[in-house]
């Protein structure tokens, strides 16, 4: 296949959602029988999750029939999002009836429901990933997969034992420019690879902000889950009005930052061209600025240094332009999420802010993969291509495994953040090397009834 034959791709960058086409097939509602439909709950019905249904609605394979909140408002709101939808399309206004559950648990001995997306905040992944799981129910699930590594352990192993079909919304892998740049790599077009530069940006710090009362919509205690009790604010939930950035991802407690919210999509990325999907680092080291006041508490500005055993160094920093950036012998690519559009006569038309692909020479970017040799996963669509291995049973692009993995380098990386010393890492144990205080961060206490401890896996 010739290097030159690109798909069109945009994206956007502010909110790491793909931007998905307005113009709908005629088929869509109609191709597939409903017996034939992949029935889908969807548990989460925030930003997030507001793109992602809507883009697993486009497809004619799926049938959205279910969804859950702990905030009633935001459940009613997907209910009316969902079938909105579909009555929009099909013209029949009891196209669907979809059923709401304010606890998800409720939702998953329902029988009739295949698959789930999970689309909650990031302290609310690893549970419902590893609950639904057990109840045979295939799973997209929003990253990062996990709050600490040792529930994202637990994660993966049941996933695989389950032999449930489980896709991490690692979207990076399903837009071309990424996944040329990885086969780049990984056939010496740069020479032997010896370091990776990531931009990755930090936070602000916040103002203080008072306790409110408790909206009668959320269920708050749910809402916090296995993190400690705080009082409820605004600023530290999400918004009652509207559907803007919700304040939890600026709150440790909740989260890691930024260093897990694009970190995952960088930090798969690369490994996916450094041929490290597997594995991680062997030892990390990194200094950052935390806030010394007010609610929102993650990362700002930081550095972080990676050392791989195939003798990689993995920067990151915010001082890098946001991509990723390989360096070799012979040259460097550079990959980011800028649109572009691609013709069989140009592989790379320079969109006019910023080019996805470029390289130290162009012509880097022409070469063409020999029969021969390393081609990878090609997906058009994280969604879409979840929904073909649901009905093949085959591994998707994004698979349980890989994506703990790339979120491990993210919560490794915090923990020599908050350390700010060098740590030694080993990738097959899961553990730091020698060192006590390293390996307590690898979990967090988990508040009853919630968390991975209290599954019965």
């Amino acid at each position: 296949m010739k290097r030159r034959k690109f798909i069109t791709r945009s994206m956007a960058a502010a909110t790491g959602t793909m931007i998905m086409p307005t113009i709908i097939p005629s088929s869509v509602m109609g191709k597939n029988p409903p017996s034939d439909k992949i029935n889908i709950g969807w548990i989460g019905c925030g930003r997030q999750g507001r793109g992602d249904i809507s883009g697993t609605m486009r497809f004619d394979t799926a049938v959205v029939v279910a969804v859950s909140d702990v905030d009633s408002n935001r459940m009613m709101l997907g209910k009316q999002l969902v079938e909105g939808f579909y009555t929009k399309q099909t013209g029949n206004a009891n196209y669907v009836n979809v059923k709401t559950f304010g606890d998800y648990k409720e939702m998953l001995p329902d029988k009739s429901i295949d698959a789930v997306m999970i689309t909650t905040p990031d302290h609310w992944h690893s549970q419902p990933g590893i609950e639904a799981a057990l109840a045979g129910k295939d799973i997209y699930l929003e990253k990062p997969t996990s709050l600490t590594i040792a529930e994202g352990r637990v994660l993966s192993d049941v996933v695989r034992r389950q032999k449930v079909i489980l896709q991490v919304g690692t979207q990076q892998r399903s837009s071309t420019q990424w996944r040329v740049a990885a086969e780049l790599v990984r056939n010496g077009r740069i020479g032997k690879l010896h370091t990776v530069k990531i931009g990755l940006p930090g936070d602000p710090a916040g103002p203080e902000e008072p306790e409110m009362p408790v909206p009668k919509n959320l269920n708050y205690d749910m809402w916090l889950g296995t993190t400690p009790e705080v009082y409820y604010t605004e600023a530290r939930v999400h918004p009652q009005k509207d559907f803007g950035r919700p304040g939890w991802l600026r709150c440790e407690q909740f989260g890691a930052g930024m260093i897990t919210g694009w970190g995952q999509h960088h930090f798969d990325s690369a490994a996916w061209g450094m041929d490290t999907e597997l594995t991680g680092p062997v030892s990390v080291q990194a200094v950052a600025q935390f806030p010394k006041s007010g609610l929102w508490d993650v990362h700002g500005d930081f550095l972080s240094i990676a050392e791989y055993g195939n003798g990689i160094t993995q920067l990151t920093s915010g001082s890098y332009p946001n991509g990723v950036r390989y360096e070799g012998t012979d040259g460097w690519i550079f990959v980011t999420r800028g649109g572009y559009t691609a013709t069989s006569s140009d592989p790379v038309i320079q969109d006019r802010n910023q080019r996805a692909l470029s390289a130290s020479d162009p012509k880097i970017l022409q070469e063409v993969i020999g029969e021969n040799e390393i081609h990878l996963y090609v997906s058009e669509s994280q969604i879409g291509n979840w929904l073909d291995c649901i009905k093949s049973r085959k591994e998707p692009i994004s698979p349980v495994e890989i994506g703990h993995r790339a979120c491990t380098v993210c919560l490794v990386t915090h923990i020599a953040m908050r350390l700010g010393r060098k740590l030694k890492w080993d990738p097959e144990k899961e553990r730091f090397i020698n060192d006590d205080e390293a390996n307590s961060m690898l979990s967090r206490p988990q508040r009853a009834p919630y968390g991975t401890n209290y599954v019965k896996i």
